[in-house]
């Protein structure tokens, strides 16, 4: 079956279970159909015929899933825009993937109203609220016919641009499709889970839900920003069993005053994936929702995942710490995914846990290549493996562990220093809330190791000091390790996603002092 079939299967097996909960009740699989439909019809109308593409601007919300599941029956290619970014950014991906509309909430915001008058194109603008599609007769739609649909755009996403020019990487209702069917088998998801929408929708650390839970015949509840304690209150108030976080997020749950153990009762896993995580973050994880934490890694291309950090019957025999150590990795290949590590010439690098090379990932939910554009395809393929850019070893039960993106490397006086060691180390500190390590120039070694710093929250405790993180950090790592700038900073920025802004928050870091370790 199709991603389209499949979809409207799920509409008619759980007709009567619920799919959406919100404050003011629920909706049933049934009723959320008639909502799909009628956006359907109301694209339809517009004269959109299979290919083009919907934009949308939009904050978590059943009408965002609405509009992803519409866009699969029509067989129209959707494009989520990540509503932080600049009107010039907007503006770039409008310019890439020209839309014939755009749906929206409310009235432009202010940057996508500079973003379509710097953009100068033309699209039509779809308010998915009171006066939008759900006035049109919500009457049922079949999904719209193609000789072989599995080819065929379903998405098309916008690298998050941390360190250059955003890319476009579509995604086929092949992808889409094989993806969600693992992810039903990895994570056994079942018409009994609640999931919730608490990362950006518009990103791949929770879009992927939007098919894998409907095709499970699980419900949906969403929280359009961000914060801590209504994410909490969310989990208890609808029960929610599963999720995924980014990193960011997990250090703000984490962080949030009291135990929360009754709002968390009903979770039975949760997910990070978006970023890199501290082993020491991943503790306090495990500590604050005392249920099943499950580690991802992957990226857009990639649909998302490539590994998962789940444990097999054989690792969950193991003791606590053993059970910690995999379950802290970046995890084994997800599904039916091929990976391999090689190095710069493309030979096998052994599986010992210490030898480092580049993953690379072939199957059937990679991407096939860039959005009109040939070189960055070419590029980013080995043959048939995707360069994923990511450093990583792995051990001999094939559990891969992520030490750096190739092009955060440090290169200090001919020493090779891995970012993401150093972060760990910083994360063990009781004083540090974020942490993120980056290269700077230096005439006598090249490069030094440099780290930005968020303290956490005082409350009475003493302030954090150079002197005494260095003396914390020489316990975990060699000296050339030991970050030789350190920038106190208040808040790091993100992507809309939550990732750290590496790049721009370096060129912050650079127009400040900084605090040096003495040569």
């Amino acid at each position: 079956m199709t991603l389209g079939e499949e979809i409207a299967s799920a509409f008619e097996r759980f007709a009567q279970r619920p799919a959406i909960l919100e404050a003011a009740g629920q909706r049933t699989y049934g009723e959320l159909a008639q909502s799909v439909h009628a956006r359907v019809r109301a694209c339809n109308e517009l004269g959109l015929k299979p290919g083009d593409r919907v934009a949308g601007f939009l904050p978590n919300s059943p009408e965002f899933l609405e509009l992803y599941l519409a866009c699969v029956l029509a067989n129209l290619v959707f494009v989520p825009l990540n509503t932080r970014l600049s009107a010039l950014e907007l503006k770039g991906i409008l310019s890439a993937a020209q839309p014939k509309v755009l749906a929206l909430m409310d009235s432009p915001q202010a940057e996508l109203q500079s973003a379509l008058a710097l953009w100068e194109g033309q699209t039509t603008l779809l308010r998915l609220d009171a006066d939008g599609p759900e006035s049109l007769a919500p009457n049922s739609v079949a999904p719209s016919s193609l000789a072989d649909p599995g080819e065929l755009p379903a998405q098309l996403y916008f690298t998050s641009g941390t360190t250059g020019r955003a890319k476009g990487v579509p995604l086929s209702h092949g992808n889409v499709l094989a993806h969600a069917q693992a992810a039903l088998q990895e994570f056994q998801l079942t018409a009994t889970d609640v999931w919730g929408h608490f990362a950006p929708m518009f990103h791949l650390a929770d879009a992927w839900a939007c098919f894998a839970i409907s095709l499970a015949g699980g419900a949906h509840c969403f929280l359009d920003s961000f914060e801590a304690p209504a994410c909490f209150a969310r989990i208890e108030q609808h029960g929610v069993t599963v999720t995924n976080l980014v990193p960011t997020m997990l250090q703000r749950m984490v962080g949030e005053p009291g135990k929360q153990s009754r709002a968390t009762k009903s979770m039975r896993m949760i997910l990070s994936g978006g970023a890199p995580i501290a082993p020491e973050l991943v503790r306090r994880v495990q500590e604050r929702f005392d249920c099943e934490y499950v580690q991802t890694y992957g990226l857009t291309e990639t649909s998302p995942f490539l590994t998962v950090s789940l444990l097999d019957d054989s690792l969950r025999q193991l003791d606590e710490q053993q059970r910690f150590f995999y379950a802290s990795r970046t995890g084994r290949p997800f599904g039916g995914i091929e990976l391999r590590l090689v190095d710069q010439n493309s030979a096998p690098v052994p599986a010992d846990g210490s030898s480092v090379g580049e993953i690379q990932a072939r199957g059937p939910w990679v991407f096939s290549g860039y959005w009109n554009d040939l070189q960055a395809t070419q590029e980013a393929f080995d043959g048939d493996w995707f360069r994923t850019g990511d450093l990583a070893t792995r051990e001999s039960r094939g559990f891969f562990q992520i030490v750096d993106r190739r092009k955060d490397i440090i290169l200090s006086g001919g020493e090779t220093v891995y970012s993401t060691e150093v972060e760990n180390a910083l994360y063990t500190h009781q004083l540090v809330q974020s942490a993120a390590v980056f290269p700077i120039e230096d005439e006598t070694w090249g490069e030094l190791v440099a780290a930005a710093i968020v303290r956490a929250p005082q409350e009475g405790k003493r302030q954090l000091l150079l002197p005494e993180l260095i003396a914390h950090c020489r316990l975990f790592l060699a000296s050339y390790k030991l970050p030789r700038v350190v920038y106190f900073v208040d808040e790091f920025p993100l992507t809309g996603s939550g990732k750290i802004q590496k790049r721009l928050l370096r060129e912050r870091c650079l127009d400040l002092p900084g605090e040096r370790l003495p040569s």
